[in-house]
């Protein structure tokens, strides 16, 4: 078992606060709260951003580059675009100084809106089995009917949901713009082009993201090309998102 680290003095970290400190050949953000030490993985695990670069309130720190919070106790992942948390690590105070632990493996839920919903098995004995809502309207089949247009292909672009997220990439502000025009291999069919970003440079989603948006707007008849353009300027950020998306993840 991992052993306990001298990392600096208790008076040089002032409540509230926070420093940078180094753990046997690793980055771990040190925070002083309320009288308490906490201390977790300087690593957002939506993109690896420093955690100690960014604004603390309370017990929560938010990532510098796209604004996902961490409850710095327990290293859960609070609002999206993280959705896995963080190490927290065990901190002691000791003959005036403050010595950190590494833990193993990460502890913590992320936001409650990416719970599975629980198995209609799972009922009590008894009990009638949920009522599963109608489905709704495929997106894809209401604008098939539709002319081709930048409606039609976001109404179409809604069926493509993030993996992670389980919210589409309109909602969530990916698609910056569609651009349409005659095809000129296949007459009387249409080139479409999306600009969509994603919410990192790194994002793992990335090629899924892409085939599916090709692959939701190639069905049409009258579409021939799908070319998708992925753009990092200007970046993505949370208040891109709807109002819908919020709600989904239980952003207010």
């Amino acid at each position: 078992m991992p052993e306990f680290v001298r990392v600096c003095d208790v008076a040089e970290v002032p409540d509230p606060g926070k420093t940078l400190v180094e753990v046997e050949g690793e980055m771990v953000a040190l925070f002083h709260v309320e009288g308490a030490w906490h201390a977790i993985d300087d690593v957002c695990t939506h993109d690896g951003g420093p955690l100690a670069d960014g604004e603390l309130r309370n017990h929560t720190i938010a990532c510098p580059r796209h604004g996902a919070k961490f409850d710095i106790r327990t290293g859960a992942a609070l609002t999206m675009p993280a959705v896995r948390p963080t190490r927290a690590h065990d901190v002691k105070l000791e003959d005036g100084g403050v010595w950190v632990r590494l833990r193993a493996t990460a502890g913590g839920d992320g936001p409650a809106a990416h719970a599975l919903p629980v198995a209609a098995s799972a009922t009590p004995t008894g009990a009638p089995a949920p009522i599963a809502p109608a489905a709704p309207t495929s997106s894809a089949a209401v604008s098939a009917d539709l002319p081709l247009c930048e409606d039609s292909v976001r109404e179409i672009l809604k069926e493509v949901k993030d993996p992670e997220l389980f919210v589409n990439i309109v909602d969530l502000g990916l698609v910056y713009g569609v651009t349409i025009g005659a095809s000129a291999d296949e007459p009387g069919k249409q080139h479409v082009s999306v600009d969509m970003t994603m919410t990192s440079p790194a994002c793992p989603a990335g090629p899924q993201l892409i085939a599916d948006t090709k692959r939701a707007i190639g069905r049409r008849p009258d579409v021939a090309v799908v070319e998708v353009r992925i753009v990092m300027d200007p970046p993505w950020t949370p208040d891109r998102m709807t109002e819908a998306a919020r709600d989904q993840l239980g952003i207010f």
